[in-house]
C-alpha cells in the first residue's frame, strides 16, 4: 500500500462502526440523536420531492452529526430510523387496482423503496415497515392505555355499506353540489371538478368501486374515538416547549413567535376516529364484553402510522424502549414534507400524552415546502417527473441528483424543478469549481512530484491567521467552516452545502492568486510545495464538509488522496503531512451537454392534462370546464413562469383550506380558490405561442 503520512490527534477521525457492530443504543448521561423521516406510504414509488422533503434531507443530517467534531457533536450516538407506512384504504385500494393482496402488493413497492433509497444513498441505520408483529404489539398498548386512562369514546356513525363498510375510497357517485359524475379513479371524499369536500353518504347514485354492480347502501357503524379535545391543553403546552427548546423550523402548526396557527387547533379539537370498516390493518384488541362492538374493526391509519417509528425501532433492537422512553438522553429530530406537520406536532404527541409513559417526543422539526416538476406537478398517474428507480435511467450519478435536489431544497417555499437547472449545476458547479479545485491540485501532485507530498516548511497543527502570504485564506477558510457548524446545527441543509461551495470556490481562488503551476515551482519551489501542502489539506477538509451531501464522491476523494475519513475541524490545520503519497487522481463529474435537457423533459414530461367536460345532470347547473393544463413541451416565457408560480401557490392555498374543518364557510372558500386557479391557469394559456 502506498506510504500514508498524516497527522496523530484524538479526534481527527471519524470513528466509523464495522459491519456486524451490535445495535446502536443510546448512552446514558448524554445527549444521543434519534433521527425519523416520515414513512413513505407503500402504495406507489417515491418522486423527487418526496425524497428531498424526508428521506434524503433526513440522511444528511444523520451524517453530518456523525462527522462533525466540536461543542455541539462530539460524541453524540446516532440512529436514524424509517421504513414503509403498509396499512390503510389507500393500500387495500391499489392492491384492488392490481388484482394483488394488500401484503403482496407492500411486499412489491417495500423492495422498490428500498432500492430506490439504496441507490440515492440514503443510509438508514434500519430501513423497516409497519406491517410486522411488533407494530401490532405496540399499537394495540398504546390503544388499551387510551382507553384505560379514560381518553376513548363510542360514537355511531352513518356509513356507506356494500356487502361490508366501504371506506369513501371505495365509493364514487354524483356530486352533490355540482352535478359532476366522479370518474372511475375518483374518491368519495372530494369533488375532482368543484374540489367540494364531501362525505360519501352525500354522493348522488353512489356505487361500489369493488363491484360496479353491487348496491350500495348506508348503514350505522360504531367506532371508537380518541377524545383529543380534552388532551388539547395539555397538547398545547407541549407545543409551545418544545418548539422553543428545539428551535422548529417554519410550519404551519406554530408560527415564528411562538404562536398556535392551526386551523383545527385554534377552532378547539374534536374527537377523532381510532377505528375503521377494514380488513388491512392492525386489529382492534377485544379485551372484554365492552369491545365486543369493535370486533373485525382495524386501528386507523393515522392513529397506527406515526406508530411505526417506535415499532420500526423495536424490529432493529429488542432494547427499542431505550429511545423511545428516554426523553432526558434522546432528542428527536424529525424530517417531513409540510403536509404532515399536524401528524407529528398534534396528532401524535397527543397519543403519547395520553398514553400516559416517558416518551422521548419531537425535539426538533425540520420540513420542506413542495418541489413542484418544470412548471407543473409531479403526476404518477400521467407519467409526469422523475419517480423512482427512474433517476438510476437518466445516467446522472446519484452524487449529482443529491446535490441539486439539496441545493434547490425547499426550506421556506416551495421550489421548482427544472432540467436546466440540474444540467447547470453540474456543469458550472460541481464540474466546473468543486472538481476543478480536487482534480487540478492532486493532478499537479502527481505529474510535478511522483504523488508524493512535498515538504513545505509548515508545522503539523493548526495555520496561523497571521501567514505571512495566506493569512486572508486561512480567516476566510476558517470564518467558512464555522459557518458551516452553525449551519448544520440550525439543520440548515441548504446553508450549509452553499457553505461547501463557497469553501471549494476560495480554494479556487487560492490557487489561482498564488500561481500553482511550472513556472512557480521553477522559480520559488518552497513557496510552490506549501500553496500544494495547504490546497491539499484543504481538500481532506472537503471530503468531509461534503460527505453528508455526495457520500460516494467523499468516498472518491478520499481513494484519490489515500486517506481515511476525518471529522470536520474547526479551523484549517496542516494534516497531510510531507512523504504522504496520493493515489490515482480521477475526475469526480462529467459534464452533461445541454441539449438533454430537451430530452429528458421529453421522456419525463407525461401525458398532457386535459380534463374532459363533465355531462351535465338533469336538474344540475352545468359546471364550468376547468382549463386543460399548458404541455410542458412549450418553452416557458418569463412571464408564463411568474403566472405559472401563482398557479403554484395558489395550489397550496386550496390544500390549506382543504385540512380545515368543514364548514359551508370553509367549502365557499374553497369554490373560490378554485376560480380563482382555473382564471391564472386561462391566463397561463392565453401567454402561450399559437401555434
Amino acid at each position: 500500500m502506498a506510504t500514508q503520512k498524516f497527522r496523530q490527534a484524538d479526534g481527527l477521525l471519524q470513528i466509523i462502526p464495522h459491519p456486524g457492530a451490535p445495535a446502536i443504543l443510546p448512552k446514558e448521561g448524554e445527549t444521543n440523536i434519534l433521527i425519523t423521516s416520515a414513512l413513505p406510504y407503500c402504495n406507489n414509488v417515491p418522486h423527487l420531492g418526496n425524497i428531498i422533503g424526508s428521506t434524503l434531507s433526513a440522511d444528511v443530517f444523520s451524517r453530518c452529526v456523525f462527522s462533525i467534531v466540536g461543542r455541539w457533536t462530539r460524541n453524540r450516538t446516532t440512529l436514524y430510523i424509517c421504513g414503509t407506512d403498509e396499512y390503510g384504504t389507500a393500500t387495500e385500494t391499489q392492491a384492488i387496482k392490481e388484482g394483488v393482496e394488500p401484503k403482496v402488493l407492500c411486499d412489491k413497492y417495500h423492495l422498490l423503496h428500498k432500492e430506490t433509497y439504496e441507490w440515492f444513498d440514503i443510509g438508514f441505520d434500519y430501513f423497516g415497515r409497519t406491517s410486522t408483529e411488533w407494530h401490532s404489539t405496540i399499537c394495540q398498548g398504546i390503544y388499551r392505555n387510551l382507553r384505560k386512562n379514560g381518553y376513548l369514546e363510542k360514537q355511531d356513525k352513518e356509513q356507506v355499506y356494500c356487502e361490508g363498510f366501504l371506506a369513501d375510497r371505495f365509493v364514487e357517485g354524483v356530486c352533490p353540489h355540482c352535478g359532476y359524475e366522479a370518474s372511475c379513479d375518483a374518491r368519495g371524499d372530494q369533488c375532482d371538478l368543484c374540489s367540494r369536500t364531501l362525505d360519501a353518504i352525500e354522493l348522488i347514485k353512489p356505487r361500489c368501486m369493488v363491484n360496479k354492480d353491487h348496491k350500495v347502501t348506508t348503514r350505522t357503524s360504531t367506532h371508537n374515538y380518541l377524545k383529543l379535545n380534552e388532551i388539547q391543553p395539555r397538547t398545547e403546552e407541549w407545543i409551545k416547549k418544545s418548539w422553543k427548546a428545539g428551535h422548529w423550523s417554519p410550519n404551519s402548526v406554530i408560527n415564528a413567535n411562538g404562536e398556535i396557527v392551526d386551523a383545527r387547533v385554534k377552532a378547539g379539537l374534536l374527537p377523532t376516529p381510532l377505528t375503521r370498516d377494514l380488513k388491512w390493518g392492525v386489529k382492534v384488541p377485544i379485551d372484554s364484553e365492552e369491545d365486543k362492538a369493535m370486533e373485525g374493526k382495524v386501528l386507523y391509519v393515522w392513529y397506527d402510522a406515526p406508530i411505526g417509528y417506535p415499532s420500526i425501532t423495536a424490529n432493529y433492537t429488542p432494547e427499542w424502549e431505550k429511545w423511545w422512553f428516554n426523553p432526558k438522553d434522546v432528542h428527536l429530530y424529525q424530517f417531513m414534507g409540510k403536509d404532515n406537520v399536524y401528524f407529528h406536532t398534534v396528532y401524535f404527541p397527543s397519543i403519547q400524552l395520553a398514553d400516559g409513559r416517558n416518551w422521548s417526543t419531537l425535539h426538533h422539526l425540520s420540513t420542506t415546502e413542495y418541489l413542484n416538476y418544470e412548471g407543473g406537478k409531479f403526476s404518477k398517474s400521467r407519467n409526469r417527473g422523475v419517480f423512482g428507480p427512474a433517476a438510476k435511467e437518466t445516467g446522472i450519478p446519484a452524487s449529482v441528483w443529491r446535490y441539486y435536489l439539496l441545493s434547490t431544497r425547499p426550506e421556506t417555499a416551495d421550489a421548482m424543478f427544472s432540467w436546466a437547472d440540474c444540467i447547470a449545476a453540474n456543469n458550472n458547479v460541481l464540474l466546473n469549481n468543486f472538481g476543478n479545485f480536487v482534480n487540478r491540485v492532486l493532478k499537479f501532485v502527481s505529474s510535478q512530484y511522483d504523488s508524493v507530498i512535498p515538504e513545505s516548511g509548515d508545522e503539523p497543527g493548526p495555520l496561523s491567521p497571521n501567514d505571512e502570504h495566506d493569512a486572508k485564506f486561512i480567516i476566510d477558510v476558517n470564518a467558512s467552516l464555522q459557518e458551516y457548524i452553525s449551519d448544520m446545527e440550525a439543520v440548515k441543509l441548504r446553508k450549509g452545502l452553499h457553505t461547501v461551495m463557497q469553501i471549494s470556490g476560495l480554494g479556487n481562488n487560492y490557487l489561482q492568486s498564488s500561481g500553482l503551476g511550472k513556472a512557480l515551482m521553477t522559480s520559488d519551489p518552497k513557496r510552490c510545495a506549501q500553496v500544494v501542502s495547504r490546497a491539499v489539506n484543504l481538500i481532506w477538509v472537503l471530503s468531509t464538509l461534503v460527505y453528508p451531501y455526495m457520500p460516494a464522491t467523499s468516498a472518491a476523494i478520499l481513494e484519490q488522496l489515500n486517506v481515511p475519513a476525518r471529522a470536520v475541524p474547526d479551523v484549517l490545520s496542516t494534516d497531510i503531512l510531507a512523504g504522504h503519497t496520493i493515489g490515482k487522481p480521477a475526475h469526480l463529474f462529467k459534464k452533461i451537454e445541454e441539449n438533454m435537457a430537451e430530452k429528458f423533459r421529453a421522456k419525463f414530461g407525461g401525458l398532457p392534462e386535459v380534463e374532459e367536460a363533465p355531462k351535465p345532470k338533469a336538474g344540475k347547473k352545468k359546471p364550468s370546464k376547468a382549463p386543460a393544463a399548458l404541455s410542458p413541451d412549450v418553452i416557458r416565457t418569463p412571464e408564463m413562469l411568474a403566472v405559472e408560480a401563482k398557479i403554484a401557490e395558489q395550489g397550496d392555498a386550496i390544500r390549506a383550506l382543504k385540512a380545515e374543518p368543514k364548514t359551508p364557510e370553509t367549502d365557499l372558500e374553497i369554490k373560490a380558490a378554485v376560480d380563482a386557479l382555473n382564471k391564472l391557469k386561462t391566463d397561463l394559456l392565453d401567454l402561450a405561442p399559437k401555434a
